[in-house]
């Protein structure tokens, strides 16, 4: 009991001496020793440990938090660490959950905090479990997660408070049974925007295909690569191995950039994004053990069955109704390149060096690239067992990817926790939507 008390005062002492002016402002009348006491008492979930996950987790535990639970599949990958700031190089390919606590806990270790590498939809999440928490805060970046555990809350009667960001927009919801309005109690558009994670690693529709081969490998060999300057950092001892391989991987994409035109060039990218990064991606056990693993394509076995496609690919790039096989897609795959490959020499030749270098963008109307992206799509999605689509489809589905801004995630946990304490507080009359 007298640790115990020791901690409250800690928490109280360190509370009222940084933010008493948040205290009072988000508890009315509450003195900070009564907010922060409210908080040491509740036993808190948090779903999601990306963007908005770690602003949120770092402001609970700090705020003193007592009980925290921290719920992610993900584990962590290059291009989360601009932004989700509780993680390093040397966490590259381990479990969000898992070094989030680790990280965190050092801002308060006096706070408990239990991390779950898991889909919160497995079955050991049941009604009961949820039941057991104070509040559930949920920081996912999917619809289909975010309606699951709306309606585990409603089921279990856990007050939720919603959360969600794309570029500067943000949105926080307090979700109560029986007081407010639930996640799907208003009709959700479908969303126009992807976190980079999900495109890179863990796709599980066609639109994030698409939005790779646009946004992602267009770029990289056409455009303005977005790894160029991926390394810019001093190397560390304990993470040299895996900076080691991050280095080659960059410099396997400028190599390959740099064959543009040339024969071997189709094949040197095909086995780079859909053999080399597909069977580096499936060595991470862990992220594969609720979703399929993607399957490795071989360029030259997959050439030996493409003859037909390739005698009909008049036909095949006349017709963009028709949802391509997989070797028809390696056929267009590979004429896009050529007609690309052939611009990109036109324009560097007439380019008098001044200025920016020459690049190719995505063009809705421009065959080439929407042939190249279509193609792209079309074989990345085989891979990980999505549904193809038509060129046509695909020309409708191409949209712009909006990219996710620390700033934005860092004021809507913010809002989640000032949220937080009225509903500890039960004053849902006082809690609003925020958007």
């Amino acid at each position: 009991m007298a640790s115990r008390l020791s901690h409250d005062e800690d928490a109280v002492a360190l509370f009222s001496a940084i933010v008493p002016t948040l205290a009072h402002v988000s508890y009315g009348s509450t003195s900070p020793r009564d907010a922060v006491l409210r908080c040491l008492q509740s036993r808190v979930l948090m779903v999601g440990a990306g963007g908005i996950g770690c602003e949120l987790l770092k402001n609970i535990v700090l705020l003193g938090f007592g009980d925290i639970h921290v719920v992610d599949l993900d584990t962590i990958d290059l291009s989360n660490l601009n932004r989700q700031f509780l993680f390093r190089h040397e966490h590259i390919k381990k479990s969000k959950a898992l070094v989030a606590k680790e990280v965190a806990q050092k801002f308060n270790p006096k706070v408990k905090i239990e991390a779950h590498h898991a889909n919160i939809k497995e079955a050991q999440f049941s009604v009961e479990w949820f039941r057991g928490f104070n509040i559930v805060f949920n920081a996912l970046d999917n619809m289909d997660a975010r309606r699951h555990v709306n309606k585990m809350c409603l089921a279990a009667d856990v007050p939720l408070i919603e959360s969600g960001t794309t570029g500067f927009n943000g949105q926080v919801q307090v979700i109560k049974k029986g007081v407010t309005a639930c996640y799907d109690c208003t009709p959700k558009e479908t969303p126009k925007s992807f976190p980079v994670c999900t495109i890179r690693s863990t796709p599980s529709q066609p639109i994030h295909c698409i939005v790779w081969g646009k946004s992602y490998l267009l770029n990289e060999m056409f455009g303005a690569s977005e790894d160029e300057s991926a390394f810019d950092h001093t190397q560390d001892q304990d993470n040299a191995e895996e900076i080691g391989e991050l280095k080659k991987e960059s410099e396997a994409l400028k190599k390959i950039r740099e064959a543009v035109g040339s024969e071997e060039f189709p094949q040197l990218l095909f086995d780079k994004v859909f053999k080399a990064d597909i069977e580096r991606l499936r060595s991470m056990e862990d992220m594969w053990k609720s979703r399929q693993a993607p399957q490795a394509l071989d360029y030259k076995a997959l050439m030996e069955q493409a003859s037909e496609a390739i005698a009909s690919k008049e036909s095949i790039l006349q017709d963009g109704q028709k949802v391509w096989t997989l070797e028809e897609s390696l056929v267009v795959f590979n004429d896009s390149l050529e007609r690309l490959s052939k611009r990109m020499l036109e324009l560097k030749s007439a380019h008098d060096g001044s200025g920016p270098a020459p690049m190719i963008e995505f063009d809705k109307d421009d065959e080439d690239t929407l042939d190249f992206v279509a193609a792209s799509a079309n074989i990345r999605s085989t891979i990980f067992g999505i549904e193809r689509k038509s060129r046509f489809d695909i020309k409708q589905m191409a949209g712009n990817i909006i990219p996710a801004i620390a700033t934005t995630n860092a004021i809507v946990a913010g809002l989640c926790v000032l949220q937080a304490f009225k509903v500890l507080k039960g004053e849902y009359n006082k809690v609003k939507e925020v958007k």
